[in-house]
């Protein structure tokens, strides 16, 4: 049988100040030197209103890279729970823009930190990868394998963002005569979504006394991609058949960088059609009924959606399956902090812990999809 574990602290970074609506393309760069013909739209749905990036916007470099920021994020949360960091005995580490291959990212964030060894652990994905980090983390601490665990969720999106990437793509189409070359919806939408910044996590076997913690109640996460098609993707291109051919496939090693096969790629008429169908439909009925769950005993809901376009659906969603949850009891913090992947939900959990208006007692549910290849997370805690 395995014992509590509690999240006693949380921590987040963001990187430089603020970036407006206004000042985006300034920083990410103009593609083929015209403006963005989807970025109003896509703002006007997404409802994001500011944002952060690891680019110093006077000079276009980056001042972060996704190890960085993991670690910055870990440094906070030591000094915010008096852990220090040669007492951790569990990194848990997920992202889905590693700065390399190889070494592992969680290695990577481990090097940043120097410190004396312990248990390492990467997990890939999405959204879902913080999750699973912190999934790890979890069961580590309740089997008494180590007596604490940090897990961490970041991203450096604006590396796959900036307006250079994508150059060498805009002159290809301009050899092959296409007389009005533009950059594909399913790549140029996502610019004005994703953004960068960390989040991370102490677990332990005992609670603060002087303080909120967060008791862990149960973590679900599952993945639908037996019967579920490829909705948002990097390092390959989706062919007509759906097959999706990685970058190693290519025939000529320089289409990758011609086809930007390195880019983020999203389906957004797949995402719309299922992600509500798996995340609500399909998941958290089976899960209300197995740990006969109760919506008008969550306090707060805590949901991770990709763009404000979301909200009105997934509330309509769980009010079809009966799990309706008020809005008054949401809590994102979307629109200011941005949409920051696997991290987004360790932000949001920090914002509110920190916010002062947890009270003892009051359950939270976190909700985090994830439209890769269609999987989602559940997360309930208990404030103690």
């Amino acid at each position: 049988m395995t014992s509590k574990v509690y999240i006693t602290d949380i921590a987040a970074f963001l990187p430089n100040d603020p970036v407006s609506n206004d000042e985006m393309e300034k920083v990410l760069g103009l593609i083929g030197g015209a403006p963005s013909r989807s970025r109003k739209l896509v703002l006007r749905n997404n409802g994001i209103k500011t944002r952060y990036y690891a680019i110093d916007p006077r000079t276009g470099k980056y001042t972060h890279n996704n190890a960085v920021m993991a670690a910055e994020a870990v440094r906070e949360l030591s000094r915010r729970s008096r852990l220090r960091l040669d007492q951790i005995e569990c990194l848990c580490c997920g992202t889905s823009s590693p700065d390399q291959l190889k070494p592992a990212h969680g290695q990577m964030v481990h090097g940043e930190l120097r410190c004396p060894p312990c248990e390492v652990v990467t997990t890939a994905g999405v959204c879902g990868s913080g999750m699973t980090a912190l999934k790890y983390a979890y069961m580590n601490v309740a089997l008494g394998l180590s007596r604490n665990a940090v897990a961490t969720g970041s991203e450096f999106a604006s590396s796959f963002m900036r307006g250079s990437n994508f150059e060498p793509e805009i002159m290809a189409r301009i050899e092959n005569l296409e007389k009005h070359p533009a950059l594909a919806f399913e790549k140029d939408f996502l610019r004005w979504m994703l953004s960068d910044g960390s989040g991370a996590a102490l677990l332990s076997k005992t609670p603060n006394h002087d303080r909120p913690s967060l008791r862990i109640d149960w973590i679900e996460y599952a993945s639908y991609a037996g019967d579920m098609p490829v909705c948002m993707y990097s390092g390959a291109v989706k062919q007509e058949d759906g097959y999706l051919q990685g970058w190693r496939e290519a025939e000529d090693p320089l289409d990758v960088i011609k086809w930007n096969y390195l880019a983020v790629k999203q389906d957004a008429r797949l995402l719309d059609e299922h992600i509500m169908n798996v995340c609500v439909d399909r998941a958290l009925t089976g899960l209300a009924a197995k740990h006969r769950l109760k919506m008008d005993e969550v306090q707060w809901f805590l949901p991770h959606y990709s763009s404000e376009y979301f909200r009105s659906k997934l509330y309509q969603a769980l009010e079809r399956n009966n799990l309706a949850i008020p809005y008054d009891r949401w809590f994102t913090n979307l629109t200011a902090k941005g949409n920051v992947g696997s991290a987004s939900i360790y932000i949001i959990m920090e914002e509110l812990l920190y916010s002062g208006r947890l009270k003892k007692g009051e359950r939270l549910l976190c909700f985090i999809p994830e439209s890769a290849r269609f999987s989602i997370c559940y997360l309930m805690m208990t404030v103690v």
